[in-house]
């Protein structure tokens, strides 16, 4: 599939089968994600395949947003590895790398037949806490995945809706 093709069809998939998700299939969309590019390199990420019962209940208790996904990961930005600005106090690229690390993965998945829907709708310290993880570890976004069910569409009216390039870019 070439990539504008793979980028126009994919959607936020929120109705998710049963059908578990083939290991080699998860390597994949795991190597996709060291593949990804990241500041300096760094790679920061620090991804948690939250798929046992008892961690997808967790997850459900914090978030209405996984729906009814067989996976869910939880990716996060470890901020001991993070590239640090030097030139401006304060500014780290640890959300931008794991979104960039994110996207990478749910590209991936969606060329292999997985569905998948970008989620910040949870309390970070809530979920951080739960799952007991190192303070140096930040939850950034979940990405629940799996099969797209028999249901599954677009969820909005707007998905194929697109502002024009002239509008977006600006040449100087």
């Amino acid at each position: 599939m070439e990539f504008l093709e793979l980028a126009a069809g994919r959607y936020s998939v929120r109705a998710f089968s049963d059908r578990p998700i083939e290991p080699e299939k998860m390597e994949k969309i795991l190597k996709a994600g060291q593949l990804a590019p990241t500041a300096v390199n760094f790679q920061p990420q620090k991804i948690y395949i939250l798929k046992s019962d008892e961690a997808i209940e967790k997850i459900r208790t914090l978030t209405q947003f996984v729906y009814n996904a067989p996976v869910v990961l939880l990716f996060c930005a470890d901020t001991s590895k993070v590239w640090k600005s030097p030139t401006e106090h304060g500014y780290d690229t640890g959300e931008m790398d794991v979104s960039i690390v994110c996207t990478h993965m749910m590209l991936e998945a969606w060329e292999l037949g997985i569905g998948s829907v970008w989620v910040r709708g949870f309390d970070s310290r809530k979920v951080a806490k739960a799952f007991e993880l190192p303070g140096h570890i930040k939850p950034v976004c979940l990405l629940p995945i799996g099969y797209p069910s028999a249901e599954s569409k677009p969820y909005a009216p707007w998905h194929d809706t697109y502002r024009n390039i002239e509008e977006m870019v600006e040449e100087l």
